[in-house]
């Protein structure tokens, strides 16, 4: 997909609900699943529609990216590019330590480093929220789940945006080789901690999935290393971009209009469903890859074994036909029946948490800086890709 329609793909989402059948996407060399009963249909059927193929990049690395990649110690399936009994394997040790009394246990510390990063710059009277908030508070939230200790936190974070720069954005060469080098700076600390876990077992997740992946009290194998490491960090990177994506597209839309930011500060009550209404105006992870094991027609469309289709969330979630007014942005909706956070198998284990983060940033900003608005000296540009939607900064005054 060129840069703009990365940018803003509804337009190209619309014309594909509206068009009999899948479209075909040359320059993706997939097929584009845009209607919500479409994609419904596709995630409640992972034995045809695999996920093998979920995580594969816009962008392939050159040798030079790979030889850099090859000095770490992930490269194993994760629970995204799993399917059937490995994928099991995989998510259930998220499940567990993503419950909803996890999750409960950890909404203080959510409240209070919120609070925390807003005392920062309340006084100041203008901020870039990405850098200053969304993207401290949902690390912080995933390491200390984790169990990474805090100064570990700014370095796992940023480094998680490095994996990104690897296949999904237009980095280039030697932005690419850079980045595979902090990812795999990254890999021998999750490395360490797994190592660690073995010996020094914790309440924590990263204690959950040595316990999960690699049962016994023996010193880890490599392959057990590896499998531990590129699921800690699937787990750290999915654990905290999509949220902070989140963060600011529900702070965007509502400043973008004013009336229903307003009404959430007068009505507090209502913050539950702003949460689920900009989850489901704006995904944040717009669309993910599957392919077909065998023969099949979706839609009309007939595919064959090992053909690409690319599941729009966000289109689904604009989906006429599921619900009304799709384009309109409305926090008075009762918006639950969307799929931003998926369905079915591959459902997303941390949307609970990921729902908390947006509540409580929400509830504490339209309680302290009730007078929010866009910089108007600074527009707003989403980054150019659909793994995680947000805006590249979000400048804000009040």
């Amino acid at each position: 997909m060129s840069d703009a329609l990365l940018r803003d793909p509804y337009p190209l989402y619309a014309k594909a609900r509206d068009t009999p059948g899948l479209t075909f996407l040359p320059e993706m060399d997939a097929w584009l699943v845009a209607r919500d009963a479409d994609v419904r249909e596709v995630l409640r059927r992972p034995e045809v529609f695999s996920s093998a193929n979920a995580l594969r990049g816009d962008f392939v690395p050159e040798p030079s990216v790979l030889a850099e990649l090859a000095k770490g110690v992930g490269g194993a399936p994760v629970v995204v590019t799993s399917d059937g009994e490995a994928h099991q394997r995989y998510r259930t040790p998220l499940v567990r330590g993503l419950s909803p009394a996890r999750v409960a246990s950890v909404v203080p510390f959510i409240r209070e480093r919120a609070e925390s990063l807003v005392d920062a710059f309340a006084s100041a009277g203008r901020i870039e929220l990405v850098g200053a908030y969304a993207r401290r508070l949902p690390g912080e939230v995933i390491g200390r789940l984790l169990g990474l200790d805090p100064e570990h936190v700014p370095l796992a974070v940023e480094t998680s945006y490095r994996a990104e720069e690897l296949f999904f954005l237009p980095v280039g060469e030697e932005g690419r080789i850079a980045a595979a080098r902090e990812v795999v700076a990254l890999q021998h600390l999750l490395d360490e901690y797994a190592r660690n876990r073995r010996e020094d077992p914790r309440d924590d997740l990263c204690t959950e999935m040595v316990r999960a992946l690699a049962p016994g009290t023996g010193p880890l194998t490599r392959e057990q290393r590896a499998e531990l490491v590129s699921n800690l960090q699937n787990l750290l990177i999915a654990g905290h971009l999509t949220t902070t994506a989140l963060i600011c597209t529900a702070v965007l839309r509502l400043l973008r209009h004013p009336e229903q930011w307003e009404l959430l500060c007068a009505r507090p009550e209502l913050i539950p469903d702003a949460v689920e209404e900009a989850a489901r105006h704006d995904a944040p992870v717009q669309a993910f890859r599957r392919v077909t094991t065998r023969p099949v027609t979706i839609a009309g469309t007939d595919l064959p074994e090992g053909a690409t289709v690319l599941v729009a969330y966000g289109s689904a979630n604009r989906d006429e036909a599921r619900h009304d007014r799709p384009g309109d942005f409305d926090v008075t909706r009762r918006a639950r029946r969307h799929l931003a956070f998926g369905h079915g198998v591959h459902s997303c284990p941390g949307a609970q948490l990921a729902r908390e983060q947006v509540r409580i940033t929400l509830e504490t900003l339209t309680r302290r800086l009730p007078g929010l608005r866009l910089a108007a000296d600074r527009p707003v540009v989403m980054a150019p890709t659909l793994i995680h939607r947000g805006p590249e900064a979000l400048w804000l005054t009040w």
